[in-house]
């Protein structure tokens, strides 16, 4: 494990720029060419710094996941789930597993939102 961050609003599996001459966390000898989060929570993440045999591997395992479970919000077992934050819990918030039908619904629900803040001209009500 590369680092250990403080509260973070990037979600796992995103890439982070690293220092040059940082080395593989599984072969210390070969220069990373990734650095990918790992396991975040709302305390912080891991960073996981890899060298391209390492970074190959990982993608390998990510396209033949199987990322189907029980939603987090829905309670329901889906076929894929995603990480997702609550946004009124802040963006350093809890990670929670999603299905794509509760992030459709809560997206719908955002934009309806941010619609009553707009005129029909697409003039915010503030301006």
């Amino acid at each position: 494990m590369a680092d250990v961050t403080g509260p973070i609003s990037t979600l796992p599996g995103s890439g982070h720029d690293f220092p040059d001459g940082t080395p593989c966390d599984e072969h210390p000898d070969r220069q990373a060419v990734a650095r990918i989060q790992g396991e975040t929570d709302s305390f912080g993440s891991e960073m996981n710094d890899m060298c391209q045999e390492c970074l190959d591997a990982y993608r390998e395992e990510m396209k033949n996941a199987d990322w189907s479970g029980v939603c987090d919000w829905c309670k329901d077992h889906k076929p894929r789930l995603r990480p997702r934050r609550d946004y009124e819990e802040g963006m350093a918030g809890r990670v929670y597993d999603v299905c794509d039908d509760c992030i459709k619904r809560e997206n719908d629900e955002l934009e309806k939102e941010i619609g009553t803040y707009w005129d029909d001209d697409g003039e915010g009500y503030d301006d």
